[in-house]
């Protein structure tokens, strides 16, 4: 399997929007086995995306998909930045079905 953690930082007073825009397109990308979006609890326009795939390629390819491409464009103007993401191997957990190897 293959993850990815990472930290955005929103437009100031745009944190709901932009959640709400990544929520939506998240659907039916293929080899996406969890994708979650949630607000830091400390700092108002930062958001913590949580992402397991079965393999890289399939999160490389998701980001060629139509419909992410459209969020991401929409996304664009909502974001301040990025801070610096981790790479993961999960290897499971409650929810979360563990690839065959």
């Amino acid at each position: 399997m293959y993850g990815l953690i990472g930290k955005m930082m929103t437009v100031d007073g745009k944190r709901s929007e932009l959640t709400a825009l990544l929520l939506e397109a998240v659907t039916r990308m293929p080899g996406c086995l969890s994708y979650i979006v949630a607000e830091d609890t400390t700092e108002p326009n930062a958001i913590w995306i949580t992402e397991v795939w079965d393999t890289q390629e399939s999160h490389d390819q998701s980001l060629t998909l139509p419909e992410v491409r459209a969020a991401i464009t929409k996304a664009r103007p909502l974001i301040a930045g990025f801070e610096k993401g981790v790479t993961t191997t999960p290897l499971g957990g409650h929810g979360l079905v563990p690839a065959e190897r």
